[in-house]
């Protein structure tokens, strides 16, 4: 089979960046508001920590306002509660995302529900997530949400193909099986939800047209999982010790690349495919909370 085509998500993130940053130079020529995101940063998680740099940073560059708090990793759950209070209150504030995972003595369910839905830009309260399985305008989790600008941009067919997804999270899994089936484009495929549990896993990866791997482990799709020709989407990101790299380590997925991308028509790489597209997918929720709180 001839070389698949690379899914760049660096690249399509930039692009839809430079959609917003001229979304922005016409709000403001027009007396608007410009969208101002928040982010809270419980403790001082190195990952989390590079994430969160990361939203701030293309706040800047699409120029959106932003807020950056830091909160001490011994804050109680009725102290944190209290300031989830106050940026729901804060009309300065379109949307905000607290960072997770959550110290182990602070209830992370409890911190979701307490978000206001409308501001809620990472789509992970109950109301948004209904709000998406009904099908009516709302937030859509960021990664799902970038998989699927991912999927439209590279024109690629997803009507009536079989998509195999793995992982149920309801960060990743859940949403992205619901947004396949659904009547739109992308969209329209028959879906599978498989998982660490499903028995012959092997052959349902297999049969996939289209197959998103949301798993967290590492190398866990290998060739004989993937049918050629196959669309194949590695959500994973894990760091493992490489003596030969400056810094001591690299990337990689769910998915054995340099195995897997022979077979396929379409890959995303590991890092470069779906990473940046969920922090363009958090600015473009981002401009959404203000359509959505008029």
């Amino acid at each position: 089979m001839s070389q698949p085509v690379i899914l760049d998500g660096k690249a399509t993130a930039a692009q839809i960046k430079e959609e917003l940053a001229n979304q922005v130079i016409d709000i403001k020529s027009k007396g608007g508001k410009v969208p101002h995101l928040a982010a809270v940063l419980v403790g001082d998680d190195g990952a989390s920590r590079t994430y969160v740099n990361s939203k701030v940073k293309s706040c800047e560059k699409i120029g959106f306002d932003s807020s950056l708090i830091q909160l001490d990793s011994g804050i109680s759950e009725a102290d944190l509660l209290a300031k989830v209070k106050e940026l729901n209150e804060d009309d300065s504030i379109d949307g905000y995302i607290v960072q997770v995972p959550l110290p182990e003595h602070i209830e992370e369910q409890k911190v979701t529900l307490a978000i206001d839905p409308k501001k809620d830009v990472d789509g992970f309260h109950p109301e948004n997530l209904g709000r998406l399985v009904l099908g009516l305008p709302t937030f859509v989790s960021a990664t799902p949400n970038g998989i699927l600008e991912l999927l439209k941009r590279y024109n690629i067919e997803t009507e009536g193909k079989h998509c195999v997804v793995i992982g149920r999270s309801h960060i990743v899994g859940t949403p992205m099986s619901i947004l396949m089936g659904q009547n739109k484009n992308p969209g329209n495929c028959t879906v599978t939800l498989a998982h660490s549990r499903t028995k012959n896993l092997k052959e349902v990866a297999a049969s996939a047209d289209i197959l998103i791997v949301a798993v967290g482990r590492p190398n866990f799709v290998t060739a004989e999982m993937v049918k050629e020709g196959a669309v194949v989407i590695d959500v994973g990101i894990h760091r493992i010790e490489d003596a030969s790299k400056k810094n001591g380590f690299r990337l990689i997925g769910d998915v054995q690349y340099d195995a897997v991308a022979n077979k396929c028509s379409h890959i995303t790489p590991v890092p470069g495919g779906v990473g940046p597209m969920t922090i363009a997918s958090l600015m473009q929720n981002t401009l959404k909370a203000i359509e959505l709180r008029k």
